[in-house]
């Protein structure tokens, strides 16, 4: 059993000369070009047209615009698409407050989390309390304990199984999202319940376990039942055209996600006897993270700038839009200080976490 969360501790928390330094020009870059670190118009244009893209084909199928299957099974496969993008667009920034200086309004940006399935704060304890704070520790980032037949750590017990999951993990990753809007959700909950970790968000077990019955219910009516209630097609073909949308927004979300740490190029951090981690929290980030596709521009649109993960990890405060813009200036300082700064091309990333599966099921090492 690996250490409690609360009693992990970095070196210098963070406040280190490179930490200082970075910090103060990605500041001074801001102040210097009198903008706002949250959301502009580029951001509020991307959550618009992503939400067009999950919304239309919706409405499409509901209101019968057209009898022809296949057009409908795109429609269902362009929901997938737009689903994962509000998930990267909308939720991942809403929920790291990106949106505004106002909470209010990130709030309600967070809550279109339902319009996917999702919990907003379940999304915040996992995300933004477990992996950015403890990103690739055993035992506390939940992101490298998925399932039993997935391994993503040397500190998970290595079956015979695993030796294969180069091969099935990319058939699994279609099951997230279903897995993630049925029972993941609930789990989650009560295990944050037993852990003490919902009072980060201010709130109580009764509390979040009733809205999050309440949310799932309202997704399933919307966005499963009102289709299956109005659409010509039969009902099976619906089911099956929301199992698909489902499918490809998780294999969408799941590699997209893998491919900043769980390749062969970072670290899986091991925590020390006394929860001591040998390295200061800027430092253990660059360690653990990388970026990916960076010279794609539609990579990156689609994505909210988690292909710039190393920017997104030390400034997690900072909407998606500016993150190409700081990366210079973060890998300048890397280099100043003989830190690494992991980059690979969209494929060789893909490539990297295929070696990275193989090597977590054939050996106990990475």
């Amino acid at each position: 059993m690996g250490s409690s969360f609360s009693e992990i501790k970095f070196q210098s928390n963070g406040k280190t000369e490179f930490m200082t330094e970075l910090r103060t020009k990605v500041n001074n870059f801001f102040i210097q070009n009198n903008i706002s670190k949250k959301a502009n118009k580029e951001m509020m244009a991307k959550t618009i047209i992503i939400l067009l893209i999950y919304l239309i084909p919706y409405f499409m199928i509901v209101l019968n615009a057209t009898s022809n299957s296949i057009i409908v099974l795109v429609g269902w496969i362009t929901m997938g698409i737009g689903m994962a993008g509000i998930g990267f667009i909308i939720g991942h920034d809403a929920n790291h407050g990106n949106y505004s200086t106002k909470r209010i309004v990130n709030k309600a940006f967070s809550h279109l989390m339902i319009l996917i399935g999702g919990s907003s704060l379940i999304w915040r304890i996992q995300h933004n309390v477990l992996h950015h704070v403890y990103t690739n520790i055993p035992d506390q980032d939940e992101d490298l304990d998925v399932i039993p037949i997935l391994r993503f750590s040397p500190s998970q017990k290595r079956m015979k199984i695993h030796r294969y999951q180069q091969y099935y993990a990319w058939v699994l990753y279609c099951l997230f999202t279903i897995s993630w809007v049925t029972r993941k959700d609930f789990i989650k909950l009560s295990g944050y319940k037993s852990k003490n970790l919902l009072k980060t968000q201010n709130t109580s077990y009764t509390k979040a376990l009733l809205f999050l019955i309440f949310s799932k219910m309202l997704y399933f009516l919307v966005f499963l039942g009102f289709p299956i209630f109005f659409s010509e097609q039969s009902w099976e073909f619906t089911l099956f055209g929301f199992i698909i949308m489902h499918a490809v927004c998780g294999f969408i979300w799941s590699v997209t996600f893998q491919l900043s740490h769980k390749i062969t190029e970072v670290s899986i951090t091991p925590v020390g006897e006394e929860g001591q981690i040998n390295t200061d929290w800027g430092s253990h980030q660059l360690n653990t993270t990388a970026n990916f596709a960076i010279d794609n521009r539609l990579v990156t649109w689609y994505t909210g700038g988690i292909n710039y993960q190393i920017e997104h990890h030390l400034f997690p405060d900072i909407c998606q839009v500016h993150l190409r813009k700081i990366s210079k200036l973060v890998k300048e300082t890397t280099g100043k200080y003989d830190l690494p700064y992991h980059e690979k091309s969209l494929f060789g990333a893909i490539r990297s976490h295929q070696e990275f599966l193989n090597r977590m099921g054939s050996s106990e090492t990475l």
